[in-house]
């Protein structure tokens, strides 16, 4: 299984990014995907998820500018990122677990996961 993040760059605050996470060796429709984000010196956190069943949740200080989406035929999730803020900086990743194991937020119940994206909002 591996999971393939992409999309990550420099942005101005205010502006927008895409990012992808392409896998293979798994499919989408039967695991929850979500991204997570890692700021320098901070932990993990959880940003979006989508469920199997397409449901999606978000973290308060993203909801109304992030949005998580899915192409089962491309197998690949993305994250659009709109208005970013310097705070929105950090490495961004994203992970998969099956549909019935835990709980979407928490990193630890995630099987796989692919390597982070960096995404840096400059002031």
């Amino acid at each position: 299984v591996q999971l393939q993040a992409s999309g990550g760059g420099l942005v101005q605050a205010g502006g927008s990014l895409r990012l992808s996470c392409a896998a293979s060796g798994l499919t989408f429709g039967i695991y929850t995907t979500g991204w997570f984000r890692q700021a320098p010196g901070k932990e993990r956190e959880f940003v979006a998820s989508i469920s199997s069943a397409g449901s999606k949740n978000y973290a308060d200080s993203v909801k109304g500018r992030f949005t998580i989406s899915r192409d089962l035929a491309k197998n690949t999730v993305y994250l659009e990122m709109n208005s970013l803020v310097p705070e929105d900086t950090a490495a961004y990743y994203c992970g998969a677990k099956p549909r019935y194991r835990g709980t979407y937020y928490l990193d630890n119940d995630y099987t796989y996961w692919g390597q982070g994206t960096l995404v840096t909002v400059s002031s």
